[in-house]
């Protein structure tokens, strides 16, 4: 697999089984992982994890968000890495003991993301979260504080927008890895899109993105395998910048 396709990361955004495994078999060999999020999981539950490793050698990104007492958090850990999950996420929001928890319950076998603040998610969601005005004026500063909280618990990475993968990869080192959502071709558009804080592949990498995370802009274009290629050569070009 090319550099440029192994960086990305395919959301199986679907509510059914038959429509991942469509996207699998269409796109095996042009991402480096599979994202099975909540919609996906609650339809299918473990099983499906599975079912997209048997289809393919890429990598799965169990993408739950966990975030509960840590006792409950460290069993959901251990029970994702009985299905053999490359990565799960879970929410920084909570306590280090809580991502502690979770560190140990993947076993060494599931790394763990810490997600800092939510790509739909802008200042103004931060206010009304109540949060200081310090962080509603610099939003990247309650990133830098959440991934701090997730490396010094013994998470593998955390997911953040472009916009912050450089701050975080300053901080933390190049093998704390940044995995970034809200990532927009320059040359695409997605009708009605939620995402607030979004950047372009190209971008996303050139400010130390290890992984980007591109769903609707693949899944809803007239060759989802060609948008692909399409996205990895813009990867690629930005990574020989």
């Amino acid at each position: 697999m090319k550099k440029g396709n192994s960086r990305i990361i395919f959301p199986l955004d679907v509510s059914s089984a038959a429509e991942a495994e469509e996207l699998v078999r269409l796109l095996d060999g042009r991402v480096g992982m599979f994202k099975i999020g909540l919609e996906l999981f609650i339809d299918q539950g473990p099983s499906i994890v599975r079912r997209v490793r048997e289809l393919s050698s890429a990598g799965i990104f169990l993408d739950l968000k966990l975030h509960d007492i840590s006792a409950t958090v460290k069993k959901a850990m251990e029970s994702a890495a009985r299905t053999g999950a490359d990565l799960v996420t879970v929410h920084t929001s909570s306590s280090r003991k809580m991502l502690e928890m979770a560190v140990a319950g993947g076993k060494g076998q599931t790394r763990v993301l810490g997600v800092t603040l939510l790509t739909d998610n802008d200042a103004s969601v931060v206010r009304g979260c109540g949060f200081k005005e310090e962080y509603v004026a610099d939003t990247e500063g309650l990133v830098l504080k959440r991934a701090a909280l997730a490396h010094d618990s013994g998470c593998s990475g955390v997911v953040c927008s472009g916009l912050e993968a450089s701050a975080i990869k300053k901080r933390f080192g190049k093998e704390f890895l940044a995995v970034t959502p809200g990532i927009r071709p320059a040359w695409g558009s997605v009708a009605n899109d939620d995402q607030q804080r979004i950047t372009t592949p190209g971008m996303a990498v050139q400010q130390g993105a290890d992984l980007i995370v591109v769903g609707r802009p693949i899944r809803t274009a007239a060759d989802p395998a060609a948008a692909a290629d399409r996205i990895a050569r813009e990867v690629e070009q930005a990574l020989d910048v």
